[in-house]
């Protein structure tokens, strides 16, 4: 398997750039607002620090994340980029579909589909890889498909409208070494979306729940010569025991506010802000332990 997968990644040209955009987007309520931003910080420092190649990375979040700074933040990329290049996008949030368009909520105007389609079609990049992290975000794939562009989504349609767990996942493998299946020292957009996956299905079976999101990924072979991270910085904090424990205690956490948040209807309002507000405060002094 090791062989296959160094075969596949052999046989693409060397990119002289890596393009990744990552977008963080409205919460509507501040449990949201606050762990967009942590997964969308992670994903930031993770992607700056897993890999030797030449990397671009551009972060927009909270008040930043607004169609317009989107918009050129893709135009930017469609101007610097060339053919060899790589660009991955990555969508945190929530997002909403109609039955016709899937739109990503901003602050502001939300961007559809199809206009985050118009403006990667324009990018130069010939490899691109789109993460869409957000509820309903089966409804994007249509709208992107494209030659060279492989789109991972949280959900299988847009009728799962469920705010995600997918995207905690997702950031997760990117740090967890034990997503790279084949031992290679570097994780591909295969291995963290079959990572994500498995942890997502767990989370459900655990919690009794059925489940209300279900991701897909239309071509496994080409995500699988798709490298993400490669280890080195990303991979020290798991590699050190006291940092490993830290990195448990936080994924505790969070599936524990995950779990809270399918009780939400089903609790007292002020009961359900003060667990909240509890759990949101040990995580952020968590993640801050973490980064010491």
């Amino acid at each position: 398997m090791k062989f296959i997968a160094t075969a596949l990644l052999a046989t693409l040209p060397l990119p002289g750039a890596t393009f990744f955009l990552t977008v963080a987007g409205l919460g509507g309520e501040p449990d949201y607002e606050q762990r967009f931003a942590l997964l969308a910080n992670d994903t930031d420092k993770l992607l700056k620090g897993g890999g030797a190649t030449d990397r671009v990375v551009t972060t927009l979040k909270g008040p930043d994340a607004t169609k317009a700074k989107v918009t050129a933040a893709l135009q930017k990329i469609a101007a610097d980029s060339k053919i060899p290049d790589v660009l991955v996008v990555t969508m945190i949030g929530h997002g909403t579909f109609d039955g016709a368009e899937y739109k990503f909520n901003l602050p502001g105007p939300d961007i559809s589909g199809t206009e985050l389609a118009g403006l990667l079609n324009k990018i130069p990049a010939s490899r691109q890889l789109i993460v869409d992290m957000t509820s309903a975000s089966g409804g994007i794939t249509p709208a992107l498909k494209h030659d060279g562009r492989t789109v991972i989504t949280a959900t299988k349609s847009g009728a799962e409208k469920n705010a995600t767990l997918f995207g905690r996942f997702w950031v997760e493998a990117l740090r967890d070494p034990s997503a790279d299946t084949d031992k290679n020292e570097t994780v591909t957009a295969l291995e963290a979306y079959k990572y994500a996956q498995t942890k997502t299905t767990a989370f459900f079976t655990d919690q009794k729940r059925l489940a209300t999101e279900h991701s897909q990924l239309e071509d496994p072979q080409r995500a699988n010569a798709f490298p993400i991270i490669r280890y080195g910085s990303a991979a020290a904090v798991v590699n050190d025991p006291a940092k490993r424990a830290l990195v448990s205690k936080k994924e505790e956490i969070e599936n524990k506010i995950d779990a809270l948040k399918f009780q939400k209807d089903l609790m007292a309002p002020d009961d359900y802000r003060r667990q909240m507000n509890a759990l949101l405060l040990e995580l952020a002094r968590t993640q801050g332990e973490i980064d010491k």
